[in-house]
């Protein structure tokens, strides 16, 4: 069997096994799900990774790693399947993190670290589902999630460039499908909001100091070509953990955010995110990235037109006319000096290339990660960057499906459902700027959280009534004091 035919078995597989997972009300049918995407991933593998690469993870050292790692994950799996609350905060922590791997002649950048823990966490769902623990997703965002990714992975049949489609099929939809299948199911607990928050924000304090040692030292871990262009440019940008400026400035852009939100609904103190948000801020400049910027802009300014009182309501957005203004100024004199690509930095040609593949397959795409080579073909460019998105049609319904999500979380769990808009927001603006919307599993873990609180009970109003009367009498909620007498009662003769 040939390896392109191998590849187009497994999309059908894995095609099946995400609808599986994602709408699957009975245990068994979620066994079948995680077995049809377990043969789907290695299909992939095998049509995709040259026989010399599995030679070369053959070496004793290599698989004595490959073995540590393995029980490694064993041992997450049987914490996770004992505290199934900690699936979202421990997915979370290692979604950043891509590592440098060789495939062949590629040199990529996978999520290894979240391939680890998704791993765990699907085994820790199959036996909390044994033992009949686990329940089903909401169908307003696993319908959806399920009828894009299975007509993702169905486009590779049609695909103009099967191999890219493969690679997009093994290493972020099939995983990402498993990923909303466990943290959807995971329970919503009252701490895993605040868990969430302080494990973003702490993860871009630290991305920003080391973007600040890097432009104290003019170094970089990553991104061999951005040292090239740093040598010709009178600026240093950063990267920080990542292997691009954008993706680091997105991470940022999405603490400093949720941040701002967080002081609207005075959940933190100013004084404790005022130096966080200086912090983030300042490794975002070093970035450089135009992009982070403008969906730092827009997305802040959403929140607060949405979150703000009326009168700072006036005055934010009074500011933000006069900032559009003075940008838009400098924009057109950019503009007006240079060509509208250059002024763009490339992005308006991103947009050409990707329009004329839409108007030309209006219906069905050109398959799944086929955009770029369709591109070259149709528009006769040389060479087409690969940051330029595909289209489906279903793209607009998955999104139809994430807004519903999120308003019906609003309306039970405010506060938490407030934060995850705001990092879909900025999720949403960026893709707008620069690929990987659905590429990152920020994105799905997003709704996936948000669906978990679907299942979650409102809380009761008489019990809110309650808990904000003995903190205003400073009574602790976790004992049986009685309450303490307010001054009108202190004032009563005793009977």
């Amino acid at each position: 069997m040939s390896h392109h035919a191998l590849a187009e078995i497994a999309a059908l597989l894995g095609a099946g096994g995400a609808v599986a997972v994602l709408v699957a009300g009975r245990r068994m049918a979620l066994f079948l799900g995680f077995a049809l995407l377990a043969a789907a991933e290695a299909m992939l593998a095998v049509a995709l990774v040259p026989a010399r690469d599995l030679q070369y993870l053959s070496t004793p050292g290599r698989l004595t790693a490959l073995a540590l790692g393995g029980l490694a994950a064993l041992a997450l799996a049987a914490l996770l399947a004992r505290l199934p609350a900690l699936v979202p905060v421990c997915v979370l922590v290692a979604a950043p993190f891509r590592l440098p791997i060789d495939l062949g002649s590629q040199h990529a950048f996978l999520l290894v670290p979240l391939y680890a823990v998704l791993a765990a966490s699907s085994l820790a769902l199959v036996v909390r589902a044994w033992r009949g623990q686990v329940g089903r997703i909401p169908l307003v965002l696993s319908l959806p999630a399920a009828a894009f990714i299975a007509f993702d992975a169905t486009s590779l049949l049609w695909a103009r460039d099967p191999a890219q489609g493969s690679i997009q099929l093994l290493f972020f939809i099939f995983p990402f499908a498993s990923l909303v299948a466990v943290v959807a199911r995971a329970p919503y607990v009252p701490w895993l909001p605040r868990a969430l928050a302080t494990t973003l924000v702490a993860l871009a304090a630290v991305f920003a100091a080391i973007g600040l040692y890097q432009a104290w030292t003019r170094t970089l871990f990553f991104a061999q070509d951005l040292r090239v262009a740093n040598a010709y440019t009178s600026y240093f940008r950063v990267t920080s953990m990542f292997k691009d400026p954008s993706i680091y400035g997105r991470h940022l852009v999405l603490a400093i955010v949720l941040l701002v939100v967080l002081l609207w609904l005075g959940k933190v103190r100013l004084v404790v995110a005022a130096p966080l948000v200086g912090l983030l801020f300042l490794g975002l400049y070093f970035s450089y990235s135009q992009s982070s910027m403008v969906v730092l802009f827009a997305a802040s300014l959403l929140a607060t037109l949405v979150l703000a009182d009326r009168r700072s309501r006036r005055v934010v957005l009074v500011a933000a006319l006069v900032a559009a203004v003075a940008g838009g100024t400098v924009a057109a004199t950019s503009a007006h000096k240079a060509s509208i690509q250059k002024a763009t930095s490339g992005r308006s040609r991103l947009v050409s290339i990707t329009t004329t593949v839409i108007a030309n397959h209006p219906m069905i795409g050109v398959g799944v990660g086929s955009q770029p080579l369709a591109s070259r073909q149709e528009t006769g460019r040389r060479s087409v960057a690969k940051s330029a998105s595909h289209t489906t049609p279903l793209t607009v319904a998955a999104e139809l499906g994430a807004v519903r999500v999120l308003v019906l979380a609003r309306r039970r769990h405010g506060p938490a459902a407030l934060g995850l808009a705001g990092a879909f927001l900025v999720l949403f603006l960026h893709s707008l700027f620069y690929s990987g919307f659905f590429e990152d599993p920020i994105t799905w873990g997003t709704l996936a959280v948000a669906a978990s609180s679907l299942a979650a009970p409102a809380p009761a109003p008489a019990a809110e009534a309650k808990t904000r009367e003995l903190r205003a009498r400073r009574v602790p909620l976790s004992t049986g004091a009685p309450p303490v007498p307010a001054p009108a009662d202190l004032a009563k003769p005793d009977a």
